[in-house]
């Protein structure tokens, strides 16, 4: 998989230079992309630094020893647990680090609790997905829109955004509840749980992720707490290579091939833009309950057929005010739940299954995701009308 986005992101990207060189793009349209795009796709490199080494710090490990102690041999309660931990990882760390790291943890849980696999493995793309409304952090598109909230320090956000955030994340966890019944029956025993391998690092990294997290919400680019967290674990995971946990150099640890993939998709979509820029006009679409419910149908669509990022960059101008630029967000963040390659964090996700030898077949999950989008995008679009 990691082979196919690199090749996608070559493609990608060999498109976007043609463009430039067809005289399609201008030099200032390339400018303001990388001027745009450059912090988020920043953020990401750094957050995924920070997720690997905690991870290989142990502290995810240790996160799930902790659900499943809380769960006290309730497998209803451990589902219940880890969305709760989904959510979190998602609105702080992205969507793609659920994806990523959250999913080969829930699947070795659920095999040390004897409980059903498919219901924690939903669970993780899932609210990967719909949980991603919540903080600007959590989603790439709502880096990008983060600007033309007029004030896009977390407080506004907050008002603005998550409430239709926690609208999909009600509809997803009724979802799963559906998946998962009469499969979460019984109690399990607690599974032991082997020390860190490096104590010093798994406390260190506890301790940077505790500054790092909340640094997130304060009103900086997120690029900067994230970039400055991803240096200091880095640097501490050298300075112990010797004492017992893995060790990967960090440019190892940086997704070369998710960046290019990321940056190729944006230049396209700018390019598509520029293009179709004399043939295209955005139609006034009013501020009513139609049009939110119109424009988060577009971002739905859009993303299921060619991804969520450029879909957002190319109905952008549908957010012509605050409650529309918010729908646009409720139907490229929560609606790319029924094709593969409608959001990253979906391929990632199926990637982590295989790794892990567990099998989702896509048409399975396509006939859950055509039910389960719709609804979580009316969910939100409505909460964002009765705002407005």
């Amino acid at each position: 998989m990691c082979a196919v986005i690199l090749r996608l992101g070559v493609a990608l990207s060999v498109a976007t230079v043609l463009a430039r060189a067809g005289g399609v793009l201008t030099a200032d349209a390339v400018a303001a992309t990388v001027e745009r795009t450059a912090p988020v796709l920043g953020f990401a490199a750094a957050i995924t630094v920070v997720a690997d080494v905690a991870a290989r710090a142990g502290v995810f490990e240790s996160a799930a020893h902790a659900v499943t102690r809380a769960a006290r041999g309730s497998r209803r309660r451990l589902l219940a647990l880890v969305i709760a931990v989904a959510v979190l990882c998602t609105a702080f760390l992205s969507l793609d680090t659920t994806a990523v790291l959250l999913t080969p943890v829930v699947v070795v849980m659920a095999r040390r609790t004897a409980s059903p696999v498919l219901p924690f493995a939903l669970a993780t793309v899932w609210l990967a997905n719909t949980a991603s409304l919540t903080l600007p952090v959590a989603n790439l598109t709502n880096l990008l829109a983060a600007h033309r909230l007029g004030d896009p320090s977390p407080v506004t956000w907050l008002t603005t955004i998550a409430p239709a955030g926690l609208a999909t994340i009600a509809v997803t966890v009724v979802a799963l509840a559906w998946v998962s019944r009469g499969s979460l029956q019984g109690s399990f025993a607690q599974p032991p749980l082997a020390p860190p391998a490096d104590p010093v690092l798994w406390r260190a990294s506890v301790a940077v992720l505790a500054v790092a997290l909340p640094a997130l919400l304060l009103p900086v680019e997120p690029w900067v707490p994230s970039t400055l967290a991803a240096i200091a674990l880095s640097a501490l995971a050298w300075a112990r290579r010797n004492h017992g946990a893995p060790y990967r150099a960090w440019w190892r640890d940086v997704p070369w091939a998710v960046l290019l993939f990321a940056a190729g998709l944006f230049g396209t979509a700018a390019a598509l833009l520029a293009a179709l820029a004399d043939h295209l006009s955005v139609p006034d679409l009013g501020g009513g309950a139609g049009a939110v419910f119109a424009t988060a149908g577009a971002g739905l669509v859009g993303a299921n057929l060619i991804d969520n990022l450029p879909a957002y960059l190319l109905l952008e101008p549908l957010g012509q005010t605050p409650s529309l630029l918010a729908a646009l967000l409720v139907g490229v963040n929560a609606g790319p739940l029924i094709t593969p390659w409608a959001s990253l964090a979906t391929l990632l996700w199926h990637r982590q299954l295989v790794a892990a030898g567990v099998e989702v077949p896509w048409r399975r999950y396509a006939l859950y995701g055509a039910v389960l989008a719709p609804l979580a995008v009316l969910a939100g679009a409505a909460v964002v009308a009765l705002m407005a």
